[in-house]
């Protein structure tokens, strides 16, 4: 029996090994889009893509956001079951890991432990594909980027598995704060840092290329005593969460001010052949330790991207330099209200206007004061979230009167609840459980979800998705990368698999969205999880040896049509009863929606 993790597995050793010895892979590559991956700049991905399965009518879920469907792919549910609607949300709680302030944003240690301990289960309750194979007496291992990483298994935040995020090894923030970081066994920590030579992970850079070889090393060196402790073969479950491509489409400055060639200049290129070169280490360490014809790899992306604009396409497709500023919906609401703005991210300091400052992150309390805002907004990128504490239905009217108007914004969806008895009032939304995001989950909804609008560039050459601009309330600039929004450049994601219980060479045209995930991989491990809420993915059966095919049809739900002329328009597909999210918004206003 192996004595190097002897610490980390020994209650583990206690237990019978599974009967079947069959292993996973989870490959995340951070806002990955399906028509990036090219056999020059991505040789691994594209080659899996091609001897494996290539889900070619893949889907991020809405909003397209990367803790929102982190919930997704480590759940199998949809996220009004998750509660992880969007990166920021307003929790209606002072929250101590923002220093009591309510509007959070997610990708911290220390907020999604706050979030736990405050919610209970209301907050991604369900039991995830890590936590049942665990319970089923599988080793485990997390690695990668801060957030999605503990969304995987937020027990793994305490000491059970493994989890190597960005954070670990660090108790602290860089702004002083406490981390809450994952502790490492300290027999993994051994063999990780006597692998890397380093005690904790780098830093995050542009590419990403120190701190994935850092997390891809670690991998290699806890593969062997993951998979064959004591040789019992006992099987494992992995999740690696590659923060490129999406850390560098964020930051890139190739294209400063323009739309072209936006994110698809060479800066992206080097991001996405780090997270290929990342996949093909973890492949090679599969291959190196003879587990390669026992594991399955399913590779995924949480969103697909598009490049930021800052103002509204003229009808030549030419838009301003910059014309909306960070915070712009914030401060449309306030002056719609006749209000005040104050910042989150800034203490809740009022922000003064009349200097030219701005939301640091586009969030906002919108009121006389902080402390009783009439409205919220967390600020989501691509999609903004507006709330209305205490339900506020004068509120609420006066400012869907004017989004209805506003030429930036792409599609409405208006919270269930709100719409119930007053659906004249808000013609030009749909409700929010359209897209299900009202479920098991009693976080506190938005009230409103503004997704806005996106547009082909001008000039850009190459296809329709690559070539993407979308309206983002985002400190990033013009030309740099984003997403969020209900854009079929936004909901497309690569996703790929490959392994002894999936078809080779196999072009699966069935909707596969992130949701299925778990689903997929639970079924092929032979673990059954029972679900805690209806919003459930399936099991993406005809991707599977001996599978057969899965019926799909193409559908639309349209709103009632606005005064102003806007209305709302989803595009979607049904396949076993589940939703996949094409596009969602007004047309002409959104790339990849072409119903009427």
């Amino acid at each position: 029996m192996s004595r190097r993790l002897a610490a980390l597995c020994l209650a583990a050793l206690l237990l019978p090994a599974p009967a079947f010895g069959r292993n996973v892979v989870v490959f995340i590559a951070d806002g990955l889009r399906y028509d990036s991956v090219t056999p020059d700049i991505a040789p691994t991905l594209w080659k899996l893509r091609h001897d494996g399965v290539d889900f070619t009518n893949s889907h991020s879920l809405y909003p397209t956001l990367t803790t929102a469907n982190a919930s997704a792919i480590a759940t199998g549910h949809y996220l009004g079951d998750t509660g992880d609607y969007a990166n920021s949300l307003w929790t209606n709680f002072p929250v101590p890991c923002r220093q009591g302030m309510t509007v959070v944003f997610l990708e911290s240690d220390c907020v999604l432990s706050d979030m736990v301990v405050h919610f209970g289960d209301a907050y991604i309750g369900q039991t995830t594909l890590v936590q049942a194979a665990r319970a089923a007496n599988f080793n485990t291992m997390i690695f990668g980027k801060t957030g999605p990483a503990a969304i995987q298994d937020l027990r793994g935040l305490t000491g059970e598995g493994v989890m190597v995020d960005e954070s670990a090894g660090r108790p602290t923030n860089a702004d002083g704060t406490p981390s809450k970081a994952p502790v490492l066994p300290s027999a993994a920590a051994g063999l990780i840092q006597g692998a890397t030579g380093l005690a904790i992970s780098p830093a995050v850079a542009l590419p990403n290329v120190v701190q994935e070889t850092y997390q891809t090393s670690g991998v290699d060196a806890l593969l062997p005593d993951m998979a064959d402790i004591g040789h019992d073969k006992r099987p494992f479950v992995l999740v690696f969460w590659s923060r490129d491509p999406d850390y560098s489409q964020h930051n890139a400055t190739d294209s400063e001010s323009k739309l072209v060639p936006g994110i698809n200049g060479a800066t992206q290129h080097r991001a996405i052949t780090n997270a290929d070169n990342a996949l093909k280490a973890i492949l090679a360490s599969l291959k190196r330790h003879g587990l390669d014809k026992d594991t399955d790899v399913f590779v995924t992306a949480d969103h697909g991207f598009a490049t930021i604009a800052k103002g509204i396409p003229q009808a030549d497709g030419s838009t301003p330099r910059t014309a909306l500023p960070t915070g712009f919906l914030a401060f449309d609401i306030a002056d719609w209200l006749g209000g005040k703005v104050f910042d989150p991210d800034q203490a809740n300091a009022q922000v003064d206007r009349a200097s030219g400052a701005h939301p640091v992150n586009g969030d906002g309390l919108i009121g006389a004061s902080a402390a009783q805002p009439r409205a919220v907004v967390a600020a989501n990128n691509g999609s903004d979230f507006i709330y209305f504490p205490g339900n506020d239905l004068e509120t609420a009217r006066a400012v869907f009167a004017h989004l209805v108007e506003a030429p930036y914004v792409g599609g409405l969806l208006v919270n269930d609840t709100l719409l119930k008895g007053h659906e004249s009032e808000f013609k030009g939304a749909l409700p929010m459980s359209a897209v299900n995001l009202i479920g098991y989950s009693k976080v506190p909804q938005p009230a409103m979800v503004v997704g806005f609008r996106s547009f082909i560039a001008k000039d850009c050459k190459l296809t329709a998705l690559l070539c993407t601009a979308t309206i983002a309330d985002t400190s990033l600039r013009t030309g740099m990368g984003n997403h969020g929004g209900p854009s079929r450049a936004e909901t497309r994601n690569f996703m790929a698999a490959i392994g002894p219980d999936f078809k080779a060479g196999y072009a699966d045209k069935t909707p596969v969205s992130n949701a299925d995930i778990t689903p997929t991989l639970a079924h092929i491990l032979g673990l059954s999880i029972a679900p805690k809420g209806a919003l459930t993915g399936r099991v993406a059966s005809e991707a599977l040896r001996g599978g057969k095919p899965v019926a799909s049809v193409a559908k639309v739900q349209r709103s009632d049509t606005a005064a102003s002329g806007f209305r709302t328009v989803l595009q979607y597909q049904e396949a076993d009863g589940r939703r996949y999210f094409d596009a969602l918004g007004m047309p002409g206003r959104v790339v990849g929606l072409t119903a009427k």
